[in-house]
């Protein structure tokens, strides 16, 4: 089920590039002297990159503002696409990168914390970092224009060092930024609005304190995609809206105690001429003796709101701020949320301390924005993927190898159909035989091309998938009711077989129509959801002895809830717990997965009543994404989550665009290879396989009426007519047949309803549902062969003759409307 997770998947196609503690601003002098000689590095005639290093520096005290500056690498236009930070918390409060014509010194750092200040002319800036936040990359066709007639000849990188306690050694600092750019113009053109508070005062032990800034816009339309928050210790949370008509709209809202990093934005939200631009920092002065002003040490505070946005490149101005006090009467109707703190967890605390530690560097791919919440681990839909067509069946099971190529487990020619299993659920089509494609693809992720192909004649109805350390996949089959571990060498070697063949079960050596595997990363253990027609998870050795099994968690015995087709499962190895979607249930339960002990429920009602999919990675504390699917009892739209496993918070929600026919997502950071889960979320699925469930029949026949009414009412007179021409014509035959068969012995008697028989065996699939038109309509297509990706049949899709695939579109930055200037 799992089709849509080329939607949730790719929650799979994540970015990741290991490092060094180089990378980390641990260079000794020599090291970052030899970074900034390799400035920039031509990557092709137009693309480029740029090191903006601290030439190892040793701060001297605490708070001191060091800057560095640069000149642009080319007299020519040039813009900035990507910004990749290489800091660390615990040595950089913040930092930031400034373009300008003239810095105040061209030949080495300085102090920049006195009157010196960056620049001699204005300073813009363009990028700000803080609190191990990941780094940020511009939407498609959006880039901040330096060099040329930019009036930028020369980047300022100014860093604060804070607490000097991590340079007790007096070894040499090299933090800094790289900077990704390009020569090709970019349609617009990114900027940054700054609304800042100057004289805000927070009284001791005064619970609350409201810093308010607002502005009249009086320029060009700019299209906000990105915002970041900016306190000390005492922020709580810092909201930033726009005002039209005396609505609020918000810009975007976060804690400024998570990593201060460039988060999505409202994309539903345009500042126009005669908008008012505000934003709100909640502090609290309890803890503090004196009173806390506004300024430039980590004693004092700041109440900092930045939107980064795009404009017209006719109109582009690269930078502005709003420093003025908002009245009291307008901020009497700022929206309740602005007033509330946004809590950060001991987890994510300790996360951010330690997220440079641990051994990646997050890179952000962002291609367009969709869902935009306060979130620092967001995905972003990779348009124009596969670059080229896959044949693909019914894909069902999605997963990452150790390469982080994406492995792909499809049905080929064979369909999850309504006659597929009979109310004993056997399999009734093994006539057709095993599926003669290739069922395992290994895709790049990048590209979409396939790099391997195995698994011929080996499956009846794929499921689940998932890879181990040695990258085997492990496998079901709700066909054969088997779980299965193949070796990926291509010679489609069958290394263990869980389950009998065909026959389905509920003891210990028997499945029923299992859903999906995870792998202990230590042990090697295996965990099996099973499934359609039980409700357990089973626990094996890696060599496929039965161990222990469990049904649903509760932290009320007395209100348990059985499962209700568990369908996804991830192993979460810095927690050692297995979790599992429960999928008609809606909710997420996590075991420990030595014990089977239950640990959390995670149920919310945007889930809509259903829930598909999961996988996990423990960065920020751990972090669960996963997919919903569309019900037929609740209006809740199929999408992906993601969720703090210590929360249960929905931190972000994610879903494509309509009109594209895959799906790719990338985001901040690749779980481990072997977490990689996905599975395909049908249409309007919600019949419970089980042969017994009285519900799945009682819905089954309910959607067969939903499906049959329009195709009645539409059909009626035609219908008619067609019979009334037909009568003569049938009483014919019918009467030559009565001939025939007195005749003939009824030889023809026997042998046409074999033939029909035979011509609806291998006549179309009941039907499949193209993933591209998956969130753009609730019609099926007319497939042709199976070129498309589509869900899974399981859960008995329509198939409607009429209706059409969908083009591809590619997403870039909207075009911003036409100005009456």
């Amino acid at each position: 089920m799992m089709g849509v997770l080329v939607f949730c998947v790719v929650v799979l196609a994540f970015i990741s590039q290991g490092y060094s503690s180089q990378e980390n601003g641990l260079l000794d002098a020599g090291g970052c002297v030899s970074r900034i000689k390799q400035q920039h590095i031509l990557t092709n005639s137009q693309n480029f990159s740029m090191d903006l290093r601290m030439p190892g520096v040793v701060p001297t005290k605490s708070d001191n503002y060091l800057c560095m500056a640069f000149p642009v690498p080319t007299s020519r236009d040039a813009y900035i696409v990507d910004f990749i930070p290489h800091a660390s918390m615990d040595k950089v409060h913040h930092m930031l990168l400034f373009g300008c014509q003239t810095p105040v010194s061209t030949s080495n750092y300085w102090d920049c914390g006195s009157v010196q200040g960056t620049c001699v002319d204005e300073a813009s800036i363009m990028y700000a970092w803080a609190r191990n936040a990941p780094p940020t990359k511009l939407p498609k066709d959006v880039g901040f224009k330096v060099g040329g007639n930019s009036g930028m000849s020369y980047f300022v990188l100014q860093i604060h060092y804070g607490d000097i306690t991590a340079f007790r050694d007096h070894h040499r600092d090299c933090s800094g930024l790289t900077l990704q750019m390009t020569s090709k113009p970019q349609p617009f053109i990114a900027g940054i609005y700054l609304l800042m508070s100057v004289d805000t005062v927070i009284l001791p032990g005064k619970r609350v304190t409201n810093a308010d800034i607002a502005c009249d816009y009086t320029s060009y339309p700019i299209y906000p995609f990105a915002f970041r928050t900016h306190t000390h210790r005492l922020g709580k949370v810092v909201s930033g809206y726009r005002i039209r008509d005396g609505k609020w709209s918000l810009i975007g809202r976060q804690s400024p105690q998570l990593p201060q990093a460039f988060y999505p934005a409202n994309k539903e939200v345009s500042v126009e001429y005669g908008d008012i631009v505000a934003a709100r920092c909640v502090f609290t002065g309890e803890g503090r003796t004196s009173k806390t002003y506004i300024g430039g040490t980590s004693a004092d505070e700041m109440c900092n709101f930045y939107i980064m946005y795009y404009m017209d490149s006719k109109h582009a101005i690269p930078y502005m701020n709003c420093m003025e006090t908002g009245f009291k009467e307008l901020f009497q109707h700022i929206p309740a949320e602005a007033n509330v703190p946004i809590t950060v967890s001991p987890d994510q605390m300790n996360s951010m301390m330690h997220m440079e530690h641990s051994g990646k560097r997050f890179l952000l791919n962002v291609k367009f924005i969709f869902t935009l919440t306060s979130m620092h681990y967001h995905l972003e839909q990779v348009s124009a993927w596969p670059q080229s067509s896959l044949q693909l069946g019914q894909v069902s099971g999605l997963a990452l190898d150790s390469d982080s190529n994406l492995v792909i487990f499809h049905r080929g020619d064979h369909r999850w159909g309504a006659d597929s299993f009979n109310r004993q659920a056997r399999y009734q089509q093994r006539s057709l035989g095993p599926i003669q494609q290739s069922t395992i693809l290994v895709v790049d992720p990048a590209q979409g091309t396939i790099l391997k192909a195995s698994g011929r004649n080996m499956f009846y109805l794929p499921h689940g998938i998932t890879t181990d350390k040695e990258n085997n996949y492990w496998v079901t089959d709700v066909a054969l009711h088997q779980v299965l571990k193949v070796s990926s060498d291509g010679t489609d070697r069958t290394l263990l077989v869980l389950g009998e063949a065909f026959i389905p079960g509920s003891d210990n050596d028997h499945f029923c129509q299992p859903t999906d595997v995870a792998v202990d990363t230590e042990t090697g253990n295996i965990f099996v959801s099973d499934g359609y027609c039980n409700a357990r998870i089973l626990k094996f050795s890696a060599d496929g002895k039965y161990l222990s099994q469990w049904g649903a968690g509760s932290s009320d015995r007395r209100r348990s809830l059985p499962f209700h087709i568990p369908h996804s499962l991830v192993f979460l190895p810095n927690r050692r717990e297995v979790c599992v979607a429960d999928r008609e249930n809606g909710r997420i339960q996590c075991f420990v997965a030595k014990t089977g002990e239950f640990v959390k429920e995670i149920k919310k009602e945007e889930f809509g009543g259903e829930m598909f999919a999961i996988t996990y990675s423990p960065a920020g504390g751990g972090l669960i994404f996963a997919v919903n699917g569309d019900s037929l009892h609740h209006s809740a739209p199929p999408r992906g989550f993601v969720i703090s496993y210590s929360t249960k918070a929905i931190l972000d929600t994610f879903s494509p665009s309509t009109k594209v026919n895959t799906h790719r997502y990338s985001r901040s950071l690749l779980p481990e290879h072997n977490m990689s889960k996905t599975a395909a979320v049908p249409q309007k699925q919600t019949v419970d396989q089980h042969p017994h469930s009285k519900e799945g029949v009682e819905m089954e026949e309910v959607k067969k009426k939903i499906a049959a009414k329009p195709n009645r009412e539409a059909g009626v007179l035609p219908a008619i007519i067609t019979t009334l021409l037909l009568i003569p014509l049938l009483l014919v035959v019918s009467v030559g047949l009565f001939i025939c068969w007195r005749r003939n012995s009824m030889y023809y008697m026997t042998i046409t309803p074999w033939l029909v028989y035979n011509r609806g065996l291998h006549g179309k699939a009941v039907g499949s549902l193209n993933l591209g038109n998956f969130f753009a309509s609730h019609k099926g297509y007319s497939r042709q062969g199976f070129d498309q990706l589509s869900t899974e049949g399981s859960d008995q899709e329509r198939n409607d003759e009429d209706s059409s695939d969908s083009e591809n579109e590619e997403y870039s930055a909207l075009p911003p409307p036409q100005s009456s200037s």
